[in-house]
């Protein structure tokens, strides 16, 4: 199976980070988690993309706030799939990352999730190891099944409670 690579620009960002990797590892999907920086540390962060693939990645998730140019870097490195997780800063409440994350130019895409959406990173990269991976794509089945089921049994106990 290949591993996700889960990439935050500072350790600062690792609570909102945790959730992803949390979600890998309900799936068994095999993680490696660094702190690299756009801006601190690019040489590092370039090598780390270039190589992604070769080292067994399928897709990386990139979380950064502020500048938030990190998921753009490894864009520009690997031709990965790349999931960016919009930070909320203390200015802007998130909105300079998401339109940091998001506004990528052509031919350079970057899938990007809700502020602080690391839960649903996980999953759209579980989504795209899924392609060729039928346990996984089981897995991705079942859990959707036990979402609808869990909205179906509260949806009864109020109409139980309000419609008697």
């Amino acid at each position: 199976m290949k591993k996700v690579a889960v990439i935050m620009g500072s350790d600062s960002d690792l609570p909102v980070v945790e959730k992803a990797v949390d979600v890998l590892k309900e799936y068994g999907v095999p993680a490696e988690v660094h702190v690299y920086s756009a801006h601190r540390t690019p040489e590092e962060a370039r090598s780390f993309a270039i190589g992604a693939r070769e080292n067994g990645f399928g897709a990386v998730i990139c979380a950064a706030g502020m500048a938030a140019h990190l998921a753009g870097a490894f864009a520009a490195n690997t031709t990965l799939p790349v999931i960016g997780i919009p930070i909320a800063g203390s200015k802007l409440d998130g909105m300079d990352a998401l339109l940091s994350t998001v506004q990528m130019p052509t031919g350079l895409p970057v899938a990007t999730v809700a502020i602080g959406g690391a839960a649903n990173a996980a999953l759209l990269a579980i989504q795209i190891l899924a392609v060729t991976d039928e346990s996984l794509a089981k897995k991705l089945d079942d859990a959707r099944i036990a979402g609808r089921n869990k909205v179906l049994e509260k949806d009864a106990a109020v109409m139980a409670k309000f419609n008697a």
